[in-house]
C-alpha cells in the first residue's frame, strides 16, 4: 500500500514524497481514510508509530478548503507538553508546503505578542497546550465556537498531568457538530469515559497492544547499589556502542547534576527540563538534532512523543516511578523500523516500581549479565592438554595412587647442558611426571581493570570483556 491508495491529494502527496516517505505505517494506513472521511477517530498507539502523521495528513486536505476568521480557529489540536506542540507544529510546516493554511502555535514559555497577532489575523490550525489556551479564553483573546476539527493528542499523558478537566472544559465551548480524534497510547477509565462523553460513534484502531513496547528495541535492567550509578552510565556510554542517547532521571536535579558531571568527563552531553525556559529548551534540542551534541540528560517533560532520529539508546537513569512512563521514554528509540537498545538502572530501592513496569508491559525484562571472557589461547592448550578429572576417578583425600612398575614408567626425557648446570641431586627413585596443572576459569580471567576502547558487544545483553565494577554488587 502506498500514500496514494489512501486518497490524500497531489499536493499532499508530492509533500510527503519529498519528505522522504512512500509507504504508511499501519496507524496511517487505517487513520487516514476515516478522518478524510469526516469519522469520529480514537487511536490507540505506541509511541513511535507514526502517529502523528496520520491525523495531520488528512487535516492539511480537509482544512484546504475553506476560510479563516480572526480570533477563531477552524481547528485544534491539544498536546500535553510545549515539545510535543512544537513538534506538530513542525509537522505541518512540512506536509503543508503546499496548502495555504495558517497556522498557530499556543504554548507557554514564550512571548504572547506573536501568538495573539496570528490569532488575530485568523489561523486554520492551532496547536495548544491546555494552560496556555484556557488562559487565552478566560481573558476573551479566543473563540472556540468556530472549531471544526479536535485532536486531543496524548490523552494519557493529559491524565497524568492533571488537564482532563481543562479538556472537558475546551470540549464544553466547541461546536457539538464537530469532528474529534482522539490518540492515547493507553486506555484508562478516564481516557474511556471522556471518549464515551465527547466522541460519537468513533471508529476505534488499536495497531498494538496498549502499553506494549516495541520489537525493536533490545531492552535489559541492571541491577546495582546507588553509588554505582553513575560509573555504570560511563561505562555503556563507552562500551556499547553509542551513537546517540537520551538518559532520563526521575528528579531535575539529577538531570542538572548528571550532564555536568557527563561534561566533565569528556562526553558532548546536553539538559532538558522542566525548570528550564522554552527558548532554551528548543535551543537544547536543535544542538541534539543536528548531532553537536550526542547524549540528552532528560526529565520526563522529553519522555513523551519526541520524534528524534536515530537514538541508539535510552538509559533510565532512575527507574520510573510510573509505569507508563518506561514505555514512552524507551519509546525514543527503536523508531521507524531501526534498533535500539534500552537500559534500566534498578536499585534494591526500585523492586516495586520496576515489577510495576514488569506488569503493565506483559514481559520480564531480562537482566543484563556480560558474558565471561574467553580463556586466552596458551590457558585453552594447557586445559586440553590437561583434561579435568571426573570426580569418580580422583583419589580420596589423603590418599597416593598406587606407583606404577619402573618397567611400565615412562622414559625421562634427555638432559640438556643447561639443564646439567641446574640438576639437583637425584633421587634414588624417579617420581611419576606431574600432569599438567589445569587453569582455572578464575586464573584465565583478565584483571576487572577494563578497557575503554574494546570493541561493543557483538550480541544483545552480552559483552565479551572483563565483567565491569559495577555488577560485582548486586541488588538481587
Amino acid at each position: 500500500m502506498t500514500f496514494a491508495d489512501l486518497g490524500l491529494s497531489d499536493k499532499l502527496l508530492q509533500a510527503v514524497e519529498t519528505a522522504g516517505y512512500s509507504e504508511p505505517t499501519p496507524i496511517q494506513a487505517e487513520a487516514i481514510p476515516a478522518i478524510l472521511m469526516m469519522k469520529d477517530l480514537i487511536g490507540i498507539a505506541q509511541t513511535g508509530t507514526g502517529k502523528t502523521a496520520s491525523f495531520v495528513l488528512p487535516m492539511i486536505d480537509v482544512l484546504d478548503n475553506g476560510r479563516r476568521r480572526a480570533l477563531m480557529p477552524r481547528s485544534l489540536i491539544l498536546e500535553p507538553t510545549r515539545e510535543l506542540a512544537a513538534q506538530v507544529a513542525e509537522n505541518f510546516e512540512k506536509y503543508g508546503a503546499n496548502h495555504d493554511l495558517k497556522m498557530a502555535l499556543l504554548i507557554g514559555g514564550v512571548q504572547m505578542g506573536d501568538q495573539l497577532k496570528a490569532l488575530n489575523e485568523g489561523v486554520d490550525v492551532l496547536i495548544a497546550t491546555p494552560g496556555r489556551l484556557m488562559d487565552l479564553f478566560e481573558r476573551g483573546k479566543i473563540m472556540l465556537n468556530g472549531c471544526e476539527l479536535l485532536v486531543i493528542d496524548e490523552a494519557d499523558r493529559m491524565l497524568d498531568m492533571g488537564f482532563i478537566p481543562d479538556i472537558e472544559f475546551i470540549c464544553s465551548k466547541l461546536p457539538a457538530t464537530r469532528q474529534t480524534m482522539l490518540f492515547s497510547a493507553t486506555m484508562p477509565p478516564v481516557i474511556k469515559k471522556l471518549a464515551d462523553k465527547f466522541l460519537t460513534n468513533p471508529k476505534q484502531i488499536e495497531v498494538s497492544r496498549a502499553a506494549s513496547t516495541s520489537e525493536n528495541i533490545a531492552q535489559f535492567k541492571v541491577m546495582m547499589t546507588p553509588r554505582k550509578k553513575k560509573e555504570a552510565l560511563r561505562w555503556f556510554l563507552r562500551n556499547d556502542n553509542v551513537n546517540t542517547a537520551i538518559v532520563f532521571s526521575n528528579k531535575k536535579t539529577t538531570v542538572r547534576d548528571l550532564a555536568k558531571t557527563l561534561k566533565k568527563d569528556g562526553f558532548k552531553v546536553g539538559e532538558i527540563h522542566g525548570d528550564m525556559d522554552q527558548s532554551s529548551r528548543i535551543a537544547e534540542l536543535d544542538l541534539f538534532k543536528s548531532g553537536q551534541i550526542n547524549i540528552l540528560a532528560a526529565s520526563d517533560v522529553a519522555a513523551r512523543g519526541l520524534d528524534i532520529k536515530g537514538v541508539s539508546h535510552v538509559f533510565n537513569f532512575d527507574t520510573p516511578w510510573h509505569p507508563d512512563d518506561y514505555v514512552h521514554r524507551i519509546g525514543r528509540t527503536g523508531r521507524a523500523g531501526a534498533k535500539g537498545r534500552a537500559f534500566t538502572f534498578v536499585t534494591a530501592e526500585d523492586a516495586e516500581a520496576i515489577a510495576n513496569v514488569e506488569k503493565l508491559t506483559g514481559m520480564v525484562i531480562p537482566l543484563y549479565a556480560p558474558a565471561k571472557p574467553a580463556p586466552s589461547a596458551e590457558a585453552e592448550q594447557e586445559t586440553r592438554a590437561a583434561p579435568e578429572k571426573s570426580r569418580e576417578d580422583r583419589s580420596p583425600r589423603g590418599e597416593r595412587s598406587p606407583r606404577k612398575p619402573r618397567s611400565e614408567r615412562s622414559e625421562p626425557k634427555a638432559r640438556t647442558d643447561r639443564d646439567e648446570d641446574n640438576a639437583r641431586p637425584e633421587p634414588s627413585e624417579a617420581k611419576p611426571a606431574r600432569a599438567p596443572r589445569k587453569v582455572s576459569d578464575k586464573a584465565a580471567e583478565p584483571r576487572r581493570n577494563y578497557r575503554e576502547d574494546r570493541d561493543p558487544p557483538s550480541e544483545p545483553g552480552e559483552w565479551n570483556g572483563p565483567v565491569p565494577g559495577f555488577l560485582d554488587i548486586s541488588a538481587t
